[in-house]
């Protein structure tokens, strides 16, 4: 298991707070009660492994096959429904989403190979990830990827405590399946945008990891 470079800033800063957080206990604190310097220690060394556990991306069997679609995320399926899709398509799509909790690897995933034909950042609320108005009104990033006639819109989608979308991809790109697309930090959601009729293969509820669950077959 390696970190991820999205986490090195963010890892830096932690760890010098927790460092200058316990010189300060141990000097100011630990005079008058141990007890309570090391119990800041402990709590303040969890947070610490925490957030360098977020970063984390691990080694993986990825799953690679041109006619299928696969997860773009790790996380748990929360909707699978028909929308209207006001962005890009202008009509009914079914949509798919995972709901990233902030223990799950939070490296974000091309569901396949193909070209970037749109890519757009949308400022926005704070909602609850799960809240069923975040993929419209949350802070987020919409890219589409086409691959023959097949067109998927990824929406990378900000939550409560998540308010950092990175997003990779620019219109003009070729992009290979399971290559990194970006990275959100804290919870989070990412939407699929599928055409009506798509063989989806995973259930609400289902927990998926990305670049390695089958998440639909390609029309």
């Amino acid at each position: 298991m390696t970190i991820h470079k999205e986490g090195y800033k963010s890892i830096a800063i932690a760890t010098l707070i927790f460092a200058s957080l316990n010189l300060l206990s141990f000097f100011f604190i630990s005079a008058y009660s141990p007890l309570v310097s090391w119990i800041i220690f402990v709590l303040l060394l969890a947070l610490l492994l925490f957030i360098i556990s977020f970063f984390r991306l691990p080694a993986r069997n990825m799953t690679y096959d041109d006619s299928l679609l696969i997860c773009p995320a790790d996380g748990k399926v929360v909707v699978i429904e028909e929308v209207f899709d006001e962005e890009y398509f202008k009509d009914k799509r079914l949509q798919v989403s995972i709901f990233m909790s902030p223990a799950n690897v939070h490296v974000n995933r091309n569901p396949l190979s193909g070209d970037v034909i749109y890519s757009k950042y949308h400022k926005g609320k704070y909602l609850v990830a799960w809240h069923p108005k975040s993929s419209t009104e949350n802070e987020r990033h919409s890219v589409v990827i086409k691959k023959g006639t097949n067109e998927i819109l990824v929406k990378q989608i900000a939550g409560a405590v998540a308010k950092r979308i990175v997003n990779y991809l620019q219109p003009g790109m070729q992009v290979k399946q399971n290559e990194e697309l970006g990275f959100i930090k804290f919870g989070s959601r990412v939407d699929i945008l599928l055409p009506i009729g798509s063989r989806v293969n995973v259930s609400l509820e289902q927990k998926v990891k990305g670049g390695v669950t089958v998440l639909a077959s390609l029309l």
